[in-house]
């Protein structure tokens, strides 16, 4: 029915008189976001200077203003009757022609009311404000001095609005700009001259009301410090005709936020004629006029207390909102960073439910747009590997499958970590997920060395309704590490970069993850250690021996393994700009293949198989140089001293797994040290995770990685490439007897193997993924491997004989990702290989174990039990 449109705000009232205020108006979002109904009704609003509110109200056509409108709070607080009245035509034999307005006088007659019972005016709400308004009896005024005071108001005088209501002396009449005019409605209406810039109103002699209706002004009526409406109680008038306002403008009225308006209150220094006025009053209808007001607000109050009960909250609702400056990657034209404004806006519902938008507002090509992403909807917040800004990428569920994420960056680390830290604890409580990680949670971590869980939903590994990979949600915990292993008993042990072994203490939180969305114990300072790697690169001439000067076609002089990006000693940085350098470049003679006393390594051309002596076919040659970078964070991380390891394996199993006698048993732990020694962490269990001594198992070369299954069946792979099965391994043998030499794959050397319930799954160096096929009891080593997948970085096998693998590159509709989390669909007994892939959160990820993930097998062992397996422990 009406609209009205501020700076920053739009009001609007609809034809049930209801009053709704527009969030989200700013000149990037002209047509705001949602509708919020306000408390009370009116018949017109409208918006002033500084997003200032005044409305007539739609019962007792009051004039109102909307007290808390600040700049941070657009919304405003309550609505508040403003004291203030109309001139008369008719004279009075008390010099009210003295009075400038109504409001002084009526602020007199409150006044005078409080002297004998404290007065509602200045503390009472906006709901009990209420009654029906009654009009006084007036008496007529000297028109020859009314023309007088209108001809005084001149077109170079001005004023605030508090500035006119506090100009109540008889000697500064005529001074006062009037910035918010009032209309009534009336019969007959007269104007003043047509040359003055301000015009009063004129009122026939109104029909006579009880006198006793007076009491209801100080609340109800409207403004004008232009209008004067004396008290006349001599002459009765009619009970139907007190000041129904009609329309109210405060367009030229300026009301700074904040400032101490004097509308609402009484007025002090009146003239004598008012103070008689007042004093002709008897008290007994002021006691009248008090017991019928607070008969009248008792009513409203109940009325409105009931009526609005499930009225959602506008102002005390709790909405809460971060602004502030970023940097957003623009994907298309002109594919660069755009300066951008975002604000993050959380409400919470009736049910203290939590929800939350991310705006972000851009101008590309000099056009103001923007974009928004419900946070309930964001499956990952990560930080992204960048050597020269702090940036961090938004994933939702289709971004996933796009492989197009919103990517942020800040101006400082701190930056970023807060903004990290806020939204990853808006999306936890927009899903209602807080505290540890589940003991049954799949934990994964990125090339960057951040770490991530997932709560595994109910149907996450169901055959009928298979919950897609894309749409579990991560959130990121504290601390830096390469790999990460769980079990289904809350162990959960991790490797750093420097080879240090770390084991989960039951925190959450650490890193920029600090205040509610981190715990107050179990944090511990943790740092990690890692290599970063180029090469000198050098061609082989007649004339001149080697040579830094190659051919037109060869790879950088100086670049990265692959030789595709150019890295000099100079430009090559650090990781990301929370690393720093502890050491200076040296030659590393540890890569494969051996190198000379140099470190140079050899081959017929680029690339091609290295080894560490020359010969006549050997035309170019590279040296690896290193140089160490350190990283210091905390998290819910206790080191493990003293071995450092390279590899490390629980066994995966059931919460419920006890032993024959009803207690938990230990859990079985094998790794792998950094110099190939296999070994067996004794006395681990859920109450000492760290277990208590290390048991060496002998081999005859070094190993690279090892897993053990859920039925004590340990695999290892050797630093050649090859397999071995370790026999008689159980809980009352834990390191077993003997190795079984298990032949490799043709022409491939395994790198990684992952052994489940009864799956045993192995992966080559070119990333080849590979099923053992003829386990059985009898024999546990099988009998030969068959070729699953390629393009295969990690695997993971789990309790329940699920298989889920790090992709190398997975492609989507808007771009590649390298470091993709897959799962292999399909797997069943009887088909224990599996069908295809469901690709996941990518890319960046370089490790994932599911293998503390056994929920469908307590949901469902009946069924299981029905299905015969190729093996059962």
């Amino acid at each position: 029915m009406h609209v009205s449109a501020g700076v920053s705000v739009v009001w609007a009232v609809t034809k049930d008189r209801k009053v709704w205020f527009r969030r989200g108006v700013n000149s990037h979002n002209p047509g705001g976001t949602s509708w919020i109904e306000m408390v009370g009704e009116m018949t017109m609003v409208n918006v002033g200077l500084n997003d200032q509110v005044w409305g007539i109200g739609a019962e007792e056509r009051a004039v109102y203003f909307r007290q808390g409108v600040t700049p941070s709070e657009l919304s405003g607080k309550t609505w508040k009757a403003i004291v203030a009245g109309r001139e008369s035509d008719r004279s009075h034999t008390g010099s009210s022609s003295s009075l400038l307005s109504a409001g002084c006088f009526f602020g007199d007659e409150v006044k005078g009311n409080s002297e004998s019972a404290p007065s509602d005016t200045d503390t009472t709400s906006e709901a009990e404000r209420s009654g029906p308004e009654h009009s006084a009896p007036q008496e007529p005024l000297d028109s020859s001095r009314d023309h007088k005071d209108n001809s005084a108001l001149g077109p170079e005088t001005e004023g605030t609005a508090e500035c006119i209501l506090e100009n109540t002396c008889p000697d500064v009449e005529g001074k006062e700009a009037a910035q918010a005019s009032v209309t009534s409605e009336h019969p007959n209406l007269a104007s003043a001259p047509a040359e003055l810039p301000w015009t009063n109103i004129d009122l026939k002699e109104p029909r006579k009301v009880p006198s006793h209706s007076a009491a209801g002004f100080a609340e109800t009526v409207g403004l004008s410090s232009l209008g004067l409406f004396p008290l006349g109680l001599d002459e009765p008038f009619g009970a139907d005709d007190h000041p129904l306002w009609a329309w109210v403008s405060g367009g030229g009225c300026a009301v700074e936020a904040g400032s101490a308006l004097k509308w609402f209150t009484v007025q002090s220094g009146l003239s004598p004629s008012v103070q008689t006025l007042s004093l002709s009053i008897s008290p007994a209808q002021t006691a009248a006029w008090r017991k019928q007001i607070f008969q009248q607000l008792t009513e409203r109050t109940k009325r409105e207390l009931e009526n609005f009960r499930h009225y959602e909250q506008a102002v005390e609702q709790s909405v809460w909102v971060k602004t502030g400056t970023l940097q957003w990657w623009c994907d298309w034209k002109p594919h660069k960073w755009v300066d951008v404004r975002v604000a993050l806006e959380q409400f919470t519902g009736h049910d203290g439910a939590r929800d939350s938008i991310l705006f972000v507002y851009y101008i590309v090509h000099e056009e103001k747009k923007y974009f928004h992403v419900f946070l309930n909807e964001v499956t990952v917040l990560v930080p992204v590997l960048n050597e020269a800004k702090h940036s961090f990428a938004l994933y939702t569920a289709e971004r996933t499958r796009q492989r197009w994420p919103v990517r942020l960056a800040a101006a400082t680390e701190q930056d970023m970590n807060d903004w990290l830290a806020l939204l990853s604890l808006s999306c936890c409580e927009s899903r209602k997920i807080h505290g540890r990680p589940s003991p049954q949670a799949i934990w994964s971590v990125t090339c960057k060395g951040d770490i991530f869980v997932s709560e595994p939903s109910s149907d996450l590994e169901a055959q009928d309704h298979l919950l897609p990979c894309d749409q579990m949600f991560w959130r990121q915990m504290g601390g830096h590490l390469r790999m990460v292993e769980a079990n289904s008993r809350g162990v959960v042990w991790g490797i750093g970069y420097d080879h240090t072994a770390w084991v989960y203490t039951g925190g959450y939180g650490g890193g920029c993850f600090q205040g509610l969305a981190s715990s107050t114990s179990n944090i511990y300072t943790q740092s990690d250690v890692k290599s970063i790697c180029i090469y000198e690169n050098q061609r082989w001439n007649p004339v001149t021996g080697y040579t830094s000067r190659g051919l037109p076609t060869d790879r950088y002089m100086w670049s990265d393994a692959t030789g595709l990006q150019e890295c000099t000693k100079a430009s090559t940085k650090p990781p990301s700009l929370q690393w720093t350098w502890v050491s200076d470049w040296y030659v590393d003679f540890s890569v494969p293949g051996g190198t000379d006393q140099e470190g140079w390594q050899y081959a017929s051309d680029f690339p091609a198989s290295y080894h560490g002596y020359k010969t006549m076919k050997d035309f170019v040659r590279r040296r690896c140089w290193a140089r160490k970078c350190k990283l210091v964070t905390n998290g819910p991380w206790l080191e493990v001293a003293p071995i450092a390891l390279g590899d490390v394996s629980i066994i995966p199993e059931s919460p419920e797994s006890t032993d024959g006698d009803g207690r938990s048993h230990n859990i079985a732990l094998w790794a792998v040290s950094d110099k190939g020694d296999v070994l067996c962490r004794l006395g681990v269990s859920e109450l000492n995770p760290v277990g208590s001594s290390w048991l060496h198992i002998g081999t005859d070369q070094p190993f690279a990685s090892v897993s053990i299954g859920a039925c004590y069946q340990v695999w290892a792979v050797a630093r050649d490439g090859s397999a071995f099965y370790r026999g008689s391994v159980s809980p009352s043998q834990p390191a077993g007897d003997c190795w079984y030499h298990i032949p490799s794959p043709p022409k491939q050397r395994l790198v990684q193997v992952s052994v489940g319930q009864t799956s045993v799954y192995a992966l080559d160096e070119n990333g080849n993924l590979w099923y053992r096929a003829g386990v059985t009891p009898s024999y546990p080593q099988g009998s030969s491997w068959e070729h699953v997948s390629n393009n295969v970085r990690k695997v993971s096998v789990g309790p329940l004989d699920q298989v889920w693998v790090i992709a190398n590159k997975v492609q989507g509709t808007h771009g590649l990702s390298r470091g993709t989390v897959c799962r292999r669909t399909g797997v069943q007994p009887r088909e224990p290989k599996g069908q295809g892939w469901d690709y996941g959160i990518g890319g960046g990820w370089d490790h994932i174990s599911i293998r503390a993930n056994a929920t469908r097998a307590s949901r469902n062992v009946s069924q299981e039990q029905k299905v015969p397996g190729p093996v059962s422990c």
